[in-house]
């Protein structure tokens, strides 16, 4: 799959394709339909497929300072993508400048003179250009004038994540900030995922008998409530049961919040610059400060054997 960053980069020889526009942070369930949609289109019609998204998220150059936490940083999305047989992602650098670009002047620019498109694909909610003054319908009398179609997929996603909401990456973002990941897992269509390289952190692990990955994430990572999971840690192509701790380590007076991935029953893991993924299972338990260091042991230990048996439960 090719990737591009910016108009630039699109081929010259660029022919017809068919497009879909939008952020799709995780790539979740209702996004999915979308993207199928456009990959079977395209099939249809024998053209490339093209996802055209924006970094940073629209919302912090629009108004900064509100960049919303982020269920797939861009190169997960792109594998995501990639998965369902797109051909190529645009990200489109989103600037001030950017911002002001009128829905007109967007469709020209964008959809006619690089991807030539000849169908676009979107949900019925889709907004475009400055002030989001471009819709689906404005998109549609475009096509007429550009000859491209313009097909909507409007279908709802219900299960019984946030008590029936509509599936979106703002309920999804919501669950997993409350530690729901179960409720995340059913929207997104596999568990919740943090990436992020392995630092050295205080070591404590090591000296307790359970020697955790130090991850240090990528900005504005949509990071679980505070608690221990059980889940995955991927790392060197491989994936290994974890218990995953989330907080601030209140045990021992810590202030900053860090994601620590103990691989359960792995010795002599050397796992430090490596970049690696945490895949967030289930949740276990809260954060909490134990009166001796014994007792916290003893749980820890607790806390292992449950995260051992929640992910042989949850084979990937």
């Amino acid at each position: 799959m090719q990737r591009w960053r910016g108009l630039e980069d699109i081929p010259e020889d660029w022919g017809r394709s068919v497009v879909t526009i939008g952020s799709y942070d995780g790539v979740h369930r209702g996004h999915q339909l979308i993207i199928q949609h456009a990959v079977d289109r395209g099939r249809e019609l024998g053209v490339p497929v093209v996802v055209v998204t924006f970094d940073p998220h629209p919302s912090e150059v629009v108004r900064p300072g509100s960049h919303p936490p982020l269920l797939a940083p861009h190169l997960r999305r792109a594998e995501l993508m990639a998965h369902l047989g797109v051909d190529a992602v645009l990200i489109l650098p989103f600037t001030t400048e950017f911002s002001k670009l009128s829905p007109a002047d967007f469709v020209v620019k964008v959809l006619v003179d690089r991807l030539h498109a000849k169908a676009v694909v979107e949900g019925p909610n889709f907004r475009f250009g400055h002030k989001a003054a471009g819709n689906v319908d404005f998109l549609a009398e475009q096509g007429k004038v550009y000859d491209f179609d313009v097909e909507v997929v409007d279908l709802v996603l219900c299960g019984e994540a946030g008590g029936g909401q509509p599936f979106s990456s703002t309920l999804t973002r919501r669950l997993v900030a409350e530690g729901d990941l179960a409720g995340a897992a059913e929207i997104l269509g596999r568990p919740h995922r943090v990436e992020g390289v392995v630092v050295r952190g205080a070591q404590r692990g090591r000296e307790l008998g359970f020697p955790t990955a130090n991850v240090e994430t990528l900005p504005h990572t949509a990071i679980p409530a505070d608690g221990v999971y059980a889940g995955w840690l991927h790392a060197a192509g491989e994936a290994m049961p974890a218990a995953i701790s989330v907080g601030t380590n209140p045990q021992f007076d810590g202030t900053e919040r860090t994601v620590e991935a103990y691989a359960i029953d792995r010795v002599g893991l050397d796992l430090y610059g490596l970049h690696v993924a945490v895949d967030f299972l289930a949740f276990v338990r809260g954060q909490a400060r134990f009166e001796s260091l014994e007792g916290l042991l003893e749980q820890m230990a607790r806390d292992v054997q449950r995260c051992r048996e929640l992910v042989a439960a949850q084979q990937p």
